[in-house]
C-alpha cells in the first residue's frame, strides 16, 4: 500500500522527543508527528499521551522533496470520527432500576428543584456578604 497524502494509516511509535512523535509507517518508512499533531489539546509533554511502541492511527499531511513525512494523529482520529455511523444509543441503560417512568420524572424534579435551591441560596449569600471588588471598595471609601 503506497503512503499518500490525506490517507489515514496505522503506524507504531518509534521515537518521543520534546516537539513530537517518529511513527514507523507501512513499508519501513518514517515519519514526525509534530507536538501540535498528537491531540486536541494543549499538549505539554507528548510522554503524557504516547509511548514508545504504541500503535496509533496517523493521517498523511505531506510529504516534502527531501522525503520528510509530517503526520497527524489529531487529525486521523477526527477523520475517524466523521466517518464511522453513528452508535447504537442503549435507551435502557439504567437496568439495575425498576422505578416507572413517572417515578423517575418525579425524581429528577426533586433533584432538579434541589439544585436550583441551592444555586438560589448560594446567589443571595454572596450579595448578602458584600464580598468582591465593590465591597471592598465602598469599605475603604467609607472610612
Amino acid at each position: 500500500m503506497p503512503i499518500e497524502v490525506g490517507k489515514v494509516v496505522d503506524g507504531t511509535v518509534l521515537n518521543i522527543t520534546s516537539f513530537g512523535a517518529f511513527v514507523q509507517l507501512p513499508e519501513g518508512k518514517t515519519g514526525l508527528v509534530h507536538i501540535s499533531e498528537v491531540a486536541d489539546r494543549y499538549v505539554k509533554d507528548v510522554r503524557d499521551y504516547l509511548k514508545e511502541k504504541d500503535k496509533v492511527k496517523v493521517k498523511i499531511l505531506s510529504i516534502g522533496p527531501d522525503g520528510k513525512i509530517s503526520l497527524s494523529i489529531k487529525k486521523a482520529n477526527a477523520e475517524l470520527k466523521k466517518s464511522s455511523r453513528p452508535q447504537e444509543i442503549e435507551w435502557n441503560r439504567d437496568r439495575s432500576s425498576n422505578m416507572s417512568f413517572e417515578d423517575r420524572l418525579a425524581k429528577f424534579l426533586r433533584d432538579s428543584d434541589e439544585r436550583q435551591q441551592q444555586l438560589k441560596k448560594n446567589q443571595d449569600s454572596r450579595r448578602r456578604s458584600g464580598g468582591g471588588y465593590r465591597g471592598r471598595f465602598n469599605k475603604m471609601v467609607e472610612r
